[in-house]
């Protein structure tokens, strides 16, 4: 909620960085109140995202304080970007961690997560609140604060445009977003921001945003402030923000009352067990049993144990437990259906955008070739071999409705019975060169050697294999990978940075492997989300947090638990047991532990789209092995996740996106090689 402010201050560029103290304002829906946490309220889902933070001294509901006006919030909550350690406790007793999987996995807009999805919908938030409250009609300045993990990488991620247009009313998951540019310089060029799409206000970038370069916040390093003033200068409203990874919008003071757990901008449309993550403990020798809780879900697990514990006990596989979740939040059967199917009709739709672009290269300084449509037109004529740059007219890879199809042959080549996952040739000369319909593909070239023939180490001859699928893994990655660093439409699985790994490996299974697409699409994304639940609660999927690790790390496990429910066990016609499930997502986090964040130049293209396209191959790999391990392994799933947690509190912040060191400092701008 917004804290109403009780002092004046005229709306300079320094009353923005002034430290105000919230006021409690509450509003009930459906006979609870949404608003404030206060000390005398229930504290549910609370948890810690930093080193213990000093708490202000709170005032009973209703009384408010004033601000002393030589306190600035520099020496309060923030302090220098070099002390930072982000990371802090997220262990609670009675917190579980099974939020919706489709606030886990929700659709935006790229390039990423923390840095424009978040606070997009951070400024929708506000907008929304200023409207419940009757003030928007009365603002006519805003002043927007940025800390340092926001500000350092602020122009590249795309973060002014995302807040103004969020502040306008948009929102990341229906925003038309062709037009971001073109708004965004409207409201550069003309000084005019349309607040809620209908209170045109004046605003003035280089007066109106401030970045705090050299500090962060206590509670979170991607930390934001907006504060709206009146027609005499007097503040009418503040409110801070933080982007938590993933698209998660929280509030210091009322984590629980944003949106920690639910990706929503109006919070009393919203199922109560998406708003708090506490559970009744089970009781005790001789203790009485706990009547259940109405609001909480009916599988609530905090751990890996705990969730492979449930699975035993009520003979159910991870994907079933994560489904009945589903329907104590409120959604259908149909409506459960639904949503997993539109989540990977969004990625299948991604996937095809990148390879079929027609963009050279992608947007940025680094100038860097756009690689996707390329490797897939390689790939194309590895299956189709008459097909020539030149001559190609690009398939559709499914047409983005549920279930997607196998992969088409381009016009004119599907006469002949190709397809590709069968690649049948019509008689015709001793080579197979003749297509059908009497098409004739040209003759082989000569094979160019690399080397001296005559050496005692020979050149090794060139091979191809028959059926590239790993080839096509891949180019899945890089291509959702490659819309995400343009801006493109996305899906946050479970960030965008990292949203390559779990649509590629997905596309893999239906293109390649499975026999019932939907079936696997529904099994994948339920068994992933559960995966990614346990790393939200035990760790984080911040970058700002924890590095690299924390989203192609936790996209790489996910999608390895995923992979693993689809494939089966190990005796032939069984079904993978949650404990191999776990132990794939073990494999697939434990090998990423230490990833950094140093994106070169600030943009989410080198080295996070190759990344992407690794992460992927590493899944699979991370689950065959799991497979066929039998069940014998040495670290558990809650233990790499502990360790993700430390290793994110010891790495330093110069890793964690803020492109102050790694490849960011030792790449020169422009890049000196080719990009294919």
């Amino acid at each position: 909620m917004l804290a109403a402010a009780i002092k004046q201050i005229a709306p300079t560029r320094r009353a923005a960085a002034v430290h105000l103290p919230a006021r409690p304002l509450a509003r009930h829906t459906h006979g609870r109140p949404i608003g404030r946490v206060l000390a005398t309220t229930s504290t549910a889902g609370k948890r810690h995202f930093a080193v213990s933070a000093g708490r202000r001294n709170e005032l009973p509901p209703g009384v408010p304080r004033r601000a002393d006006e030589n306190s600035e919030w520099d020496g309060d909550d923030a302090i220098p970007a070099e002390e930072s350690n982000s990371m802090g406790t997220r262990e609670l007793e009675h917190e579980h961690a099974v939020i919706s999987a489709f606030d886990l996995f929700s659709i935006g807009v790229g390039p990423s997560s923390s840095h424009t999805v978040g606070p997009m919908r951070a400024g929708k938030i506000f907008i929304g609140d200023l409207e419940a409250l009757g003030l928007l009609d009365k603002v006519k300045v805003v002043k927007i604060t940025l800390w340092v993990g926001l500000a350092c990488l602020h122009v590249n991620h795309h973060t002014p445009q995302a807040i103004l247009l969020g502040l306008e009313g948009s929102d990341p998951e229906t925003i038309d977003t062709g037009t971001i540019p073109s708004r965004y310089a409207a409201i550069l060029e003309n000084k005019t921001l349309t607040l809620g799409g209908r209170h045109p206000i004046v605003y003035d970038m280089d007066r109106d945003m401030v970045w705090r370069w050299d500090q962060v916040l206590k509670t979170h390093p991607n930390g934001m402030r907006f504060s709206v003033f009146g027609e005499d200068g007097e503040l009418l409203a503040t409110n801070e923000y933080f982007s938590v990874g993933g698209g998660f919008v929280v509030n210091e003071k009322t984590k629980v009352d944003e949106n920690l757990f639910y990706k929503g901008v109006d919070k009393s449309i919203v199922h109560g067990a998406r708003l708090h993550q506490t559970h009744n403990t089970e009781a005790g020798p001789g203790e009485p049993a706990q009547p259940p809780d109405p609001i909480q879900p009916p599988y609530p697990f905090s751990s890996g144990d705990s969730l492979l514990a449930l699975t035993k006990k009520h003979n159910m596989t991870i994907a079933q437990i994560v489904y009945d979740n589903e329907l104590h939040f409120g959604y259908s059967h149909e409506d459960i259906h639904e949503k997993l199917l539109r989540i990977w009709s969004v990625m299948d739709d991604c996937i095809r955008t990148g390879v079929s672009s027609a963009e050279e290269k992608l947007p940025g300084r680094l100038g860097l070739r756009r690689r996707a449509p390329i490797l897939y037109r390689r790939l194309m004529r590895g299956f189709y071999p008459g097909l020539t740059s030149s001559s190609l007219s690009l398939p559709a890879i499914g047409a983005g409705a549920p279930p997607a199809g196998h992969i088409g042959a381009p016009d004119g080549f599907a006469a002949g019975g190709h397809s590709a996952l069968g690649m049948g040739t019509e008689k015709g000369d001793s080579r197979g060169n003749r297509l059908g319909g009497g098409r004739r593909i040209s003759a082989t070239r000569p094979t160019r050697v690399l080397g001296i023939l005559d050496h005692p180490v020979t050149p090794m001859p060139p091979r191809k294999t028959m059926i590239p699928a790993m080839d096509f893994l891949s180019c899945y990655a890089i291509a959702v990978n490659e819309v995400n660093a343009s801006g493109g439409r996305i899906v946050t699985s479970p960030t965008n940075g990292a949203a390559g790994v779990i649509p590629a490996v997905l596309k893999y299974i239906v293109e390649f492997i499975s026999d019932d697409p939907e079936r696997s699409v529904v099994s994948f994304l339920l068994t992933a989300a559960a995966i990614g639940m346990l790393f939200k609660r035990g760790s984080t999927i911040s970058a700002a947090e924890g590095g690299c690790q924390a989203e192609v790390g936790v996209a790489c496990s996910m999608a390895s638990a995923g992979f693993a429910a689809c494939m089966g066990g190990i005796l032939p016609g069984s079904v993978a047991s949650p404990e191999t499930i776990l132990q794939a997502a073990e494999i697939g986090i434990e090998h990423n532990l230490g990833l950094t964040c140093d994106p070169i130049d600030g943009l989410v293209q080198v080295p996070c789209i190759e990344r992407n396209s690794l992460g992927a191959v590493k899944a699979i790999t991370a689950a065959q092995l799991a497979m066929a391990s039998q069940n014998v392994y040495s670290v558990t799933l809650d233990e790499a996740i502990e360790a993700m947690r430390l290793t994110a509190s010891d790495m330093s912040v110069k890793y964690k996106e803020t492109s102050l060191s790694g490849l960011a400092r030792t790449v020169k701008i422009p890049l000196t090689v080719p990009a294919c």
